[in-house]
């Protein structure tokens, strides 16, 4: 038997490569082991969950119409996933099975909207949203707490709280719509009568100028008027456009006096919207307007590690740490650096070390020397001795904080080109003497004690990294 699925499946192979691309055959199909055949069942099993949702995605249907022209028509494809490379555990994944889940987690065409003008019972109305995006796999950090937190609250009550409008505002990549399918995820789960829809600016505007040309503006805007919550992102997309905002304007109203829950998001915040009409600003600004700021370095850690994990990748601490000191914007940069890894990982069958991130992340995002300022010193000096940040900020005259205190000064002025006024300012409102007496300090200490100067030259050395 083992001889017989594995010549099938290199005649599948020989099929398959006159198909696609060499480089693509590569690949994504040599890595691909053939396991067994019985049952009318044929196992394959390929390295991580990150290559199996690409195989569905992309070369599902090449996989079944050469297994069907050389097998049978009846032959089921089964994937076993490697999703523990450490210990070897797998998880099967039958192709019709998987094929629903992909569809979950593939984005809806940006072109497909839902038909306006018919009318379904909310449990068959299709809301748009994305199941991949909830708050389970939506992190909290400093940068999106109060947002996460106003949320999982209007989803909790939608309309019902202050915070409707919810608006959210950021630049791209930060999570706004990971936030919006979220809230609207959880709705849908809590509230299942609700009608929910999630529709970007850009969508909203064409059915607009589709209603128009066909007469059916009525129609639109009843369709719209009869939803529950409405989240709509990319607002400030719709500016310069006069009558799609006066649409907008009377649907909003509408809803609003309804007890309606409306979550919108954009780039900037509604006072900084040029060109939006100025009573549309008014009502942006009726409930809670809150700002995503790019992810902190804890953040952008955890989502790595998740990211990773979901993968089947193995990330040394090393690689984390290089890659989130180093990416830096949004999430978006760092999904798309594993998925790089990932890529040459598999092309060049080696492991994901240091030298790989390195290369793949000056790559993507051109790495440039680190700008050194007084908070990234006061971070990696208060991550060295084990410290929150904060207390270094306190008048505590505990030994091992002022020493992380007057590292932080004594480092702030060797490295950047602040004044001790600015550095003292920064770290723990101190003046200007106490932090020339910090560096007067240090620089004495580093002379005479070998195990400090170590212990300063090793926190200068992740400073430079």
């Amino acid at each position: 038997m083992q001889r017989d699925y594995q010549t099938l499946w290199t005649r599948c192979i020989g099929v398959i490569k006159d198909i696609v691309p060499e480089a693509v055959f590569n690949t994504w199909f040599v890595p691909i082991v053939p396991l067994s055949y019985e049952d009318n069942k044929f196992t394959i099993q390929v390295p991580s969950q990150f290559f199996y949702e690409y195989l569905e995605e992309k070369y599902v249907n090449v996989l079944k119409v050469t297994i069907h022209r050389v097998i049978g028509k009846g032959t089921i494809l089964n994937y076993r996933v490697v999703v523990d490379k450490t210990t070897g555990g797998t998880v099967d994944y039958p192709t019709e099975n998987s094929s629903i889940a992909v569809k979950k987690i593939v984005p809806k065409d940006a072109n497909k909207a839902p038909n306006p003008f018919v009318q379904t019972p909310p449990q068959d109305f299709d809301s748009q949203l994305n199941p991949k995006y909830s708050f389970d796999n939506y992190f909290e950090g400093i940068s999106n707490r109060l947002v996460r937190v106003a949320g999982e609250s209007a989803a909790q009550n939608p309309g019902k709280t202050t915070f409707n409008p919810l608006f959210i505002f950021g630049p791209s990549g930060v999570g706004k719509t990971h936030l919006c399918h979220a809230v609207g995820t959880r709705i849908r789960e809590l509230h299942p009568e609700k009608r929910v829809l999630y529709v970007s600016s850009h969508l909203f505007r064409v059915q607009f100028t589709d209603a128009t040309r066909k007469n059916t503006v009525n129609d639109f805007l009843y369709f719209y008027q009869n939803l529950d919550v409405l989240i709509m992102d990319d607002i400030q997309e719709i500016i310069g456009l006069d009558k799609t905002q006066n649409t907008f304007f009377h649907i909003f109203n509408h809803l609003h006096q309804l007890g309606k829950q409306l979550v919108l998001t954009s780039d900037k915040a509604p006072v900084d919207l040029q060109g939006m009409e100025e009573r549309m600003v008014t009502r942006l600004k009726w409930g809670l307007t809150a700002e995503l700021s790019r992810p902190d370095l804890e953040l952008r850690k955890r989502i790595l590690r998740n990211k990773a994990d979901h993968d089947g990748m193995i990330l040394s601490e090393e690689v984390l740490d290089f890659i989130a000191n180093n990416v830096t914007e949004n999430v978006r940069d760092l999904e798309g650096i594993l998925v790089s890894l990932m890529a040459n990982s598999i092309i060049n069958n080696r492991e994901i070390d240091l030298s790989l991130a390195k290369r793949v992340v000056g790559q993507a995002i051109r790495l440039e020397k680190k700008q050194i300022t007084v908070q990234l010193i006061q971070e990696i000096v208060c991550k060295y001795f084990n410290l929150e940040q904060s207390i270094i900020q306190t008048p505590s005259r505990k030994r091992e904080i002022v020493q992380a205190r007057q590292i932080t000064m004594y480092l702030s002025k060797k490295y950047t080109n602040c004044s001790f006024s600015h550095i003292g300012k920064i770290v723990g409102k101190k003046d200007h003497a106490t932090v020339l007496h910090a560096c007067k300090t240090i620089k004495d200490q580093i002379e005479i004690d070998k195990s400090f100067r170590s212990s300063v030259e090793e926190i200068e050395v992740k400073l430079k990294n």
